[in-house]
């Protein structure tokens, strides 16, 4: 069973879905003012490992994730501009044309890094309706007050509120991140923001209050209670989501409904950049851009964000691309070595010669073994590590076996990788990568000419020509092996 750790109750828990083979996932999507951060990534990247490994375990995954594209202001204390608004200004543009320039450049990302999409991917200003809707279901259960900037809640009349944060409401001050203003509570947050007077927003609407805006928290609420219901299975975020988005998410949506809103939060830790929070003014902020520009393919990428449980912080360098490479060239290396497994001629009956000893290995049982293995690991909050640990035990082993294994347990093998691989969403591409590289070699009429030059030549005993040739082929990136199995051709460099 896979057992979770729930952010709500600190605890980690059974994993029980409401409906039995189904799961409901909300995932809290980026806002678009800029391009995403590597620590941003992390996030979808998280949620990607526990969609796939969800419906590796047969779940079906109703998948939904927002795009905030209004309402996020500068200031967690509802003050400051809006951040589209204010990159429109620095980019002279609409804030409609960073919505779509950065959404646009999100989804490009999430593809480079193999992470699957969402069944409903939802923006804000799409459901500027339902965001309406769900303030008047407030305004008439009491649940909001009126103030010269908008419409806020009334988190003194949530009994719970901050539950999930474990705030201490009553310590807290006003200061920095708290500006009273008119609000009644610390904690109130905005729900509806009215336009400046004289001011004309790119973004705004007209509602029961006047035209305005809706605040950040609330798109979240009413997009997901539209596509996953009153009650849902799972939510994720960061946890720098907790003390306000999260908690100011709960307060609204049960007090809309007096119903449980989720019953299992998950959080990822924050990523760190050696040792130091990722800002611009230390020059260490970075975009799949940055990594990209650095000729860096973002699949590694992909390896190190997930690699790191996911409740751990994770300390990034571009060192941690050395580490990445080296696994993940075994894992390739592995699957290149499979490749060249051929089965010999069939022996004769009667021949008196012993079977081969790949006639009497038993591949199925150790599959089987490692398979539960690694899903025990998986079970138990997705522990990465144990789990890569559990396969790459499974490699060595089977690479001590390597000369006994015919092309049907080859092949078998090969397939397990590519299963487990369904889960971790890099090794299958970066082999498949690495086919399309070597074939496009192997198809240069220079390569093509050269090989069959030197098969001749070995074939008439000139070896000393015919290594020559070898050599010409490794400067132009393919190494050449002769063994009992063939004639075998791989990349020098392999990623």
């Amino acid at each position: 069973m896979l057992h979770l750790f729930n952010s709500l109750t600190h605890k980690i828990e059974d994993f029980k879905p409401i409906k039995a083979g189904l799961v409901k996932l909300y995932v809290c999507g980026p806002t678009v003012y800029n391009y995403a951060t590597i620590g941003n990534l992390r996030a979808y990247i998280f949620a990607d490992l526990l969609k796939r490994y969800l419906e590796y375990r047969n779940f079906k995954v109703k998948h939904v994730m927002n795009i905030t594209d209004v309402g996020h202001l500068t200031s967690d204390a509802d003050i400051g501009e809006d951040k589209l608004q204010k990159a429109a200004k620095k980019e002279r543009v609409t804030a409609w044309d960073i919505s779509k320039k950065y959404t646009e450049q999100f989804l490009k990302d999430i593809v480079e890094l193999n992470i699957q999409p969402p069944r409903i991917l939802c923006k804000a200003t799409d459901h500027i309706a339902e965001q309406i809707a769900l303030i008047k279901k407030l305004e008439r259960k009491k649940y909001t007050y009126k103030t010269s900037d908008g419409i806020y809640f009334d988190t003194s009349k949530f009994s719970h509120y901050g539950e999930l944060a474990r705030l201490d409401i009553a310590g807290l001050k006003a200061g920095k991140r708290i500006v009273m203003g008119e609000k009644k509570n610390k904690t109130d947050f905005a729900l509806w923001k009215f336009s400046k007077h004289g001011k004309k927003r790119d973004m705004e609407w007209d509602s029961p209050w006047g035209k305005g805006f809706p605040g950040w928290h609330i798109e979240c609420s009413a997009m997901s209670m539209k596509y996953l219901g009153e009650t849902f299975d799972i939510h994720t975020g960061g946890i720098d989501h907790i003390p306000i988005h999260h908690t100011n998410e709960i307060a609204q949506s049960e007090a809309a409904t007096g119903k449980k809103f989720v019953n299992y939060w998950l959080h990822n830790a924050h990523l760190i950049v050696e040792g130091q929070k990722m800002s611009k003014s230390l020059g260490n902020f970075y975009t799949l851009k940055d990594i990209k520009d650095k000729k860096l393919n973002p699949l590694l990428l992909r390896l190190i964000l997930l690699k790191t449980h996911y409740r751990q912080t994770l300390d990034f360098s571009f060192k941690n691309f050395n580490e990445a490479k080296a696994i993940a060239s075994k894992f390739l290396n592995f699957l290149i070595e499979l490749d060249f497994v051929r089965n010999k001629p069939r022996r004769l009956k009667g021949s008196g010669l012993r079977p081969r000893a790949s006639e009497e290995l038993e591949i199925k049982p150790t599959i089987t073994e490692n398979r539960k293995k690694l899903e025990e690991a998986l079970d138990d909050d997705l522990n990465i590590s144990a789990a890569m640990a559990e396969l790459f035990n499974f490699m060595n082993g089977t690479n001590n076996l390597m000369s006994k294994i015919n092309a049907g347990q080859a092949k078998e093998i090969k397939n397990f990788i590519f299963e487990i691989d369904s889960i971790l969403g890099f090794i299958e591409p970066l082999y498949r990568e690495y086919q399309k590289k070597l074939k496009g070699l192997l198809s240069d009429k220079t390569v093509k000419s050269l090989i069959s030059r030197r098969n001749e030549l070995r074939k008439n005993k000139n070896y000393k020509e015919a290594d020559e040739i070898r050599k010409k082929l490794l400067k132009k990136g393919i190494i050449i092996n002769d063994s009992e199995k063939g004639l075998n051709t791989r990349l020098a460099d392999i990623l």
